[in-house]
């Protein structure tokens, strides 16, 4: 019992516990103070103070900066001679692999993916079959905003096919298939009378040479030879494409094998190699087991909004992944739970356009 005018020694002790020492890097929270004005620049680097997404945002930052600065490191002879072994591109400090999922190519986050490859400073792409399909298509006709609650009987009377808050008339994916059907023949014939060895990279180099538009990820990818992969190349518009052009032509092979080496052989002779991985599925996996033939990436960023709770891998934190050796046990990999048509446009602005001269294009520069 607690003396008459003092609160009770059990509860004074619980309140009033006494703390212990702070993680040697803990900073103290503070947000961007507007009263100085609007500075942008000053308002993301302000985001390493201000916690939650905010935090995981500015520790991406670093992390890729991480990735830019070892990439950027130059080579001994020797281990240029054993980074060249792992394809056609001019060896570097850091193989950066970069997979997004379709719908950010549907959005205008292709825009800042397109900056990255123009200017070489990713080196392998992997994507699903719409993040193929919707570059080639937007060269032939644009996607337009709508809204998310657009009533889908409505726009499957009208034609008109919903990504979310994205409308893409039919309209385009009937230009998709008169631009594609000539190139299918031309890759047949070139399979049958030439032996050549048709995969879904070097089927994506093809189309982005054909449609030869500036605006396309795929014309700049096979343009400074950086592969595309898409082990899934017929799970979409394209899948429906060489599918009716079966019954035309029959005959057209993808060999997935010969690209599954091209990807693995990109990590395991890379002398270092880092993740940037936009939305999960395919793609996040694809790149993490390639990464797994080299006993894990050296760093990591992933951007979605999935959960761990159901055991699923696009929700798996970057910590699982260090388990099954696809990442370093020694690396400092980073999730950011956030839509990355918010987040990725910002973390190229924050990192990779900061270092364009470093990269050896000029900032601004239209092509290389």
């Amino acid at each position: 019992m607690a003396a008459p005018g003092e609160a009770p020694g059990e509860a004074l002790r619980a309140v009033l516990r006494p703390s212990g020492a702070l993680p040697a890097e803990a900073l103290p929270v503070r947000g961007y103070d507007f009263s100085g004005g609007a500075d942008h620049a000053a308002l993301l680097r302000s985001f390493r103070t201000t916690g939650f997404q905010a935090t995981s945002f500015a520790q991406a930052v670093a992390e890729i900066e991480r990735m830019i600065a070892a990439k950027l490191e130059p080579l001994s002879a020797e281990q240029r001679e054993r980074a060249a072994m792992a394809g056609p591109r001019e060896p570097s400090g850091c193989t950066i692999f970069l997979g997004f999922t379709s719908n950010l190519v549907s959005s205008g986050v292709r825009e800042s993916i397109r900056y990255l490859v123009q200017r070489g400073m990713v080196d392998v792409l992997v994507t699903t079959a719409g993040g193929v399909e919707e570059d080639l298509i937007k060269c032939l006709a644009p996607t337009y905003i709508g809204d998310f609650h657009l009533w889908g009987r409505d726009l499957r009377e009208n034609g008109i096919n919903r990504i979310g808050n994205l409308l893409v008339p039919n309209d385009n994916y009937c230009k998709f298939e008169d631009w594609l059907m000539p190139i299918l023949d031309r890759m047949v014939d070139e399979q049958d009378t030439q032996g050549v060895r048709w995969t879904p990279s070097r089927m994506i180099a093809r189309l982005g040479k054909e449609i030869n538009n500036p605006e396309s990820i795929c014309y700049w990818a096979q343009k400074n030879n950086i592969p595309v992969l898409s082990p899934a190349l017929t799970d979409g518009s394209l899948g429906d494409m060489i599918f009716f052009h079966s019954y035309k032509r029959p005959g057209l092979v993808l060999d997935i094998v010969e690209d599954l080496r091209l990807i693995n052989t990109q990590a395991i002779f890379a002398h270092k190699t880092g993740m940037i991985i936009l939305g999960g599925g395919l793609v996040k996996h694809h790149i993490a087991n390639a990464n797994l033939m080299r006993n894990g990436a050296d760093f990591s960023v992933y951007v979605n909004t999935a959960q761990e709770f159901d055991g699923s891998d696009s929700g798996a934190r970057p910590d699982e992944a260090v388990s099954w050796g696809k990442i370093r046990v020694d690396a400092t990999p980073v999730k950011v739970y956030a839509d990355a048509s918010l987040v990725f446009p910002l973390l190229v602005a924050e990192t990779f356009a900061r270092s364009a001269e470093a990269f050896g294009v000029p900032d601004g520069t239209p092509g290389v």
